[in-house]
């Protein structure tokens, strides 16, 4: 299973430097897992950048992944994790999501980059 965070894909919808490193996790739907949190980060900046008719298709393809609520559980161990590492609220969802599902969280995140179950690539400038 994986996740991939906000950054991941807006780099795959650009088709930016970055983009092939995030493209076997997003391509492979059977096992994506995308947190609902994610779907509002990216929708909200293709919307501002591209407009609606391409913030709705990032949306659509978007949820051909697994689209997971925030519920008790996962909020719980958000709040946990984000206690323990000084994570943000949105980085703390996505890492506890990835978590509830075994699945391997894929970022450009430094604050992310030494957890186990985290792939990480430096961002381009």
């Amino acid at each position: 299973m994986n996740v991939v965070d906000s950054s991941g894909w807006l780099e795959y919808f650009a088709d930016s430097q970055n983009a092939s490193f995030f493209t076997p996790a997003i391509e492979n739907s059977t096992d994506l897992i995308v947190p609902s949190i994610i779907i509002y980060e990216v929708f909200k900046r293709v919307l501002q950048q591209q407009g609606q008719a391409d913030a709705l298709q990032a949306l659509a393809f978007m949820q051909q992944g697994t689209v997971v609520d925030l519920d008790i559980p996962i909020a719980l161990n958000a709040a946990k994790i984000s206690a323990t590492h000084q994570l943000s609220m949105a980085d703390s969802i996505i890492l506890a999501t990835s978590r509830a599902y075994a699945a391997t969280l894929w970022t450009q995140d430094k604050h992310l980059k030494d957890f186990t179950d985290v792939r990480y690539k430096e961002k381009f400038k």
